[in-house]
């Protein structure tokens, strides 16, 4: 994907404002914005579905980790692929309030609409949704809708529906509907626009058996319950509603219940002016075993708190929540109100993703959507946690402790590998391998790098060393144990330790040997494991021998460790002067990306997999992310040599690439390229640039916006706990600002063209350097640093492909550079023969 240059939003329809993401039309198209105006806390997610529940794209209400597992049929099998899969399920709807209006349902598809709006409120954690509706008989109605998931109260949603009929009276019917989606299609099922069906691997897996068995069903007055238990999984959910009217209307109320269906109907005559407010509080529990009974007199204590609050104290704590969040985690760019609207956007669903996920993990598309099945990735811990450990490290730690948790099935996948040690899963729900795919899946052993490189990350920034020594330890000895169990040795003159068989981050290249990012990050991880050992044998000698115990760890495999680290192979062609992505990668002929047109990408839905790793062409930074997360480790030149022969023959068909491409453009002083790259990656879902927003928000991307903001623009790295500053703030900003939490200390940080200040806002401050000056943060007066510049600035954008074909390889050879042509051939047939 090409970077983008401008603000690609339509600025009637999505007009700025900093603190929301407002509608100012209804649109027939709805599946993006069900996924952008989504509200959610970590554990319970609603999709931004209109309340009446019609004329939806998809309408999905997620719980983190609430999943189905169904067997892994391999069109041929071998030992140790992944036998069980496990899939987000698509919860009961409880967002349902449909309307009529003298018997006339409000459908917004068909209606006479005569004003329309729309507004996720960044403060408040909630949607606002106004409509003007004109009736068949020219009735007006106006309809007023706030919804939220609370980050206060985990397992609590509610939605505020009120109706009033602006200058006639009529007949009004409000039935309220909790609806089991997941096995039964509703009445208007029909009439929804159905998903494309065409191959798309980032889409979920549907099923065609029943996935939700009726385990409960119970009406009591205004309140209505319904539990069920996963065929498979065995896990068990139970969604309770309560309703409250006010109204000085009169009217009258029916209830009914089904296995799949809770309605709860109110009559209202309705006079002119006299509003009907519809007060629906939802809550759900689920559990991995617990009866549906036991999770239905959870929903009843939860519904039973509730009641003693108001709709307005509901509301008011969700402000204070978000007050508290938005002095710690907000990013201030001065003077740019699109960027700014569009930044906050990113960090709410930051927020969104990660708050309340108490114990489990970081889905890909948090709890907006059911793209790549609700699984966890290494995204969370690469683009994610940074975040986390720097603005919200309870939520951190939350976070890594579902990773240690899951240590034990990590052990038995490594056995079944034939391997010592631990090994995470590439994607799962439950701890089990759950990729069908082993080369672009299991292979990625890189994993298990990346989550001890989030550990140490989280321990150095937030100082909590006493979450290392009592357990998280454990997860470097045993990746560490892995790695040296994995690799061997080879004398070529020198003794190197090579890795061999793995798949790095990029996956239009598997299963290689000596992947630069694997081997840099294996190599930071055996160091890690290397360093945590000794230290905790000085520090806490009885935590020590308690590590021992449970890990058996043998002193001597310290030693090996540390050989491993210091004699890791890391690829590096001299003629050149660049690091190869891999031991044989700069063999390949170059993809000519400059000749790909448009609608053969992503490269991945349009060429089988065989015919992508024969070429020299990146689904996403590989060695460029090395380079980012281990940068103490090279060389400026060998950096901007890097960038320069990668950038060419980076797609960008991930989102995970932008951001980083930004960070890294910005540091080797491509800064147009690097505002491009940010630009690109801050509207991914905003504009749809990549086509598949509608399962989900990218989350990893949202995460990478704060990276590139406070990495990239701010200059921040924290290699081996020491904070370094070195600015790129854009030439056309005039101000960046950005919070910091280190060791319980918040440093506010304002970046501005002719200096960088620090200001402690809580806390003892730290120490860092800027430009390799040491600074010493310590509250009262700010620290205020002169910048004599913002690093390199180069002219123009880095190479092409076209600027690396025809060169000589190291051998003499020229390298070529083309495109699969019968298949573009063949298209170019298709085209003219539809034509």
């Amino acid at each position: 994907m090409n970077p983008i240059t401008s603000d690609p939003l339509d600025r009637v329809r999505y007009p700025v404002d900093e603190w929301a993401l407002i509608e100012t039309e209804y649109a027939d198209e709805q599946g993006v914005d069900e996924t952008n105006f989504a509200v959610g806390n970590g554990y319970l997610g609603l999709r931004g579905n209109f309340d009446e529940g019609r004329g939806g794209v998809q309408y999905g209400t997620y719980i983190n980790g609430f999943h189905e597992t169904w067997p892994i049929r391999h069109a041929e099998t071998a030992f140790g692929f992944a036998k069980t899969g496990q899939t987000i399920i698509n919860v009961p709807d409880a967002k349902v309030i449909r309307l009529y209006v003298d018997d006339e349902p409000l459908v917004l598809s068909e209606a006479d609409i005569l004003r329309h709006s729309r507004r996720l409120d960044f403060r408040g954690g909630y949607l606002l949704r106004e409509t003007e509706w004109s009736t068949p008989s020219g009735k007006r109605v106006l309809i007023r809708s706030r919804r939220l998931v609370s980050f206060v109260e985990r397992h609590l949603a509610v939605i505020d529906y009120e109706v009033t009929m602006l200058d006639h009276d009529a007949s009004v019917l409000l039935s309220s509907q909790v609806l089991n989606r997941q096995d039964v299609a509703d009445e208007y099922h029909a009439g929804m626009k159905a998903a494309a069906a065409a191959f798309d691997p980032r889409k979920a897996e549907s099923f065609t058996d029943r996935v939700l068995q009726p385990r409960l069903k119970r009406n009591a007055g205004s309140r209505s319950l319904l539990g069920y238990q996963a065929t498979s999984s065995g896990m068990t959910i139970c969604v309770g509603v309560e309703h409250r009217l006010e109204t000085e209307n009169s009217w009258d109320e029916t209830s009914s219940i089904e296995d799949d269906l809770a309605k709860h109907v109110y009559r209202v005559q309705a006079k002119a002016g006299q509003p009907i407010r519809l007060v629906k509080s939802v809550v759900y529990h689920t559990s991995r075993g617990v009866p549906a009974r036991e999770l239905a007199d959870r929903c009843d204590r939860t519904l039973d708190r509730a009641k003693y609050e108001s709709v307005e104290e509901v509301f008011g704590q969700q402000r204070k929540w978000l007050d508290d969040y938005w002095a710690r985690s907000d990013v201030e760019i001065a003077g740019q109100p699109e960027v700014q609207q569009a930044v906050r956007w990113n960090l709410f669903q930051l927020a969104q993703a990660t708050a309340r996920t108490d114990g489990h993990g970081i889905a890909a598309k948090g709890v907006t959507g059911s793209g790549y099945g609700g699984h966890y990735f290494w995204d969370m811990e690469i683009y994610v946690l940074p975040f986390l450990s720097y603005t919200a490290p309870i939520v951190a730690r939350n976070a890594l402790r579902f990773r240690y948790n899951m240590l034990d099935a990590a052990r038995a996948r490594a056995r079944e590998l034939n391997q010592r040690g631990a090994l995470f899963p590439w994607r799962t729900i439950n701890g089990e391998e759950s990729s069908a795919y082993y080369a672009a899946g299991t292979a990625q052993y890189h994993i298990d790098a990346d989550i001890a490189h989030a550990l140490m990350q989280y321990v150095r920034a937030s100082g909590d060393t006493d979450f290392l020594k009592r357990g998280a330890i454990d997860i470097l000895v045993e990746t560490a144990r892995l790695w040296e169990d994995l690799g061997f040795w080879r004398s070529n003159g020198d003794q190197k330790f090579h890795i061999d068989g793995v798949t790095g981050p990029d996956e239009y290249t598997t299963v290689v040997d000596d992947n630069m990012y694997t081997n840099v990050m294996a190599r930071a991880n055996l160091w890690s494991a290397v360093n945590a050992c000794r230290q905790l044998a000085v520090d806490d000698p009885d935590e020590y021998a308690r590590m021992i115990r449970r890990t058996g760890l043998d002193h001597a495999e310290v030693e090996n460790w540390e050989r491993a680290a210091e004699s890791m192979e890391i690829p590096f062609d001299p003629h050149r002067g660049i690091h190869p992505q891999d031991a044989q990668f700069l063999d390949k002929e170059l993809w000519d990306l400059e000749r790909t047109p448009e609608s053969k990408r992503p490269l991945l839905l349009h060429y089988h997999p065989l015919v992508i790793y024969r070429f020299q062409v990146l689904k996403q930074a590989d060695v460029v992310l090395a380079l980012f997360l281990q940068g103490h480790e090279f060389t400026p030149a060998e950096k901007r040599r890097d960038f320069d022969y990668y950038d060419a023959l980076t797609t960008g068909d991930s989102t995970l690439s932008a951001v980083v491409q930004s960070i890294m453009a910005a540091e080797v002083g491509y800064h147009e390229l690097a505002g491009q790259y940010f630009q690109t990656a801050l509207y991914v879902d905003l504009a749809d640039l990549h086509g598949n927003t509608t399962d989900g928000v990218h989350i990893a991307s949202t995460g990478g916006i704060w990276g590139a903001l406070v990495n990239g623009f701010g200059g921040m790295r924290d290699h081996g706990g020491r904070l370094t500053f070195n600015p790129r703030l854009p030439i056309d900003w005039d101000r960046l600002t950005y919070r910091m939490t280190v060791h319980g200390s918040r440093v506010r940080v304002d970046l501005e063209q002719q200096a960088l200040t620090f200001t402690v806002e809580t806390g003892d401050g730290f120490d860092a350097w800027v430009h390799n000056q040491q600074i010493e943060v310590r509250p009262g007066e700010p620290t205020v640093v002169p910048l004599p510049h913002q690093g390199p600035r180069m002219a123009g954008h880095a190479p092409t492909t076209s600027d690396i074909q025809g060169t000589l390889r190291a051998d003499g050879s020229v390298i070529t550079a083309s495109i699969p042509t019968i298949s573009l051939e063949r298209d170019m047939e298709n085209e003219d023969t539809t034509a």
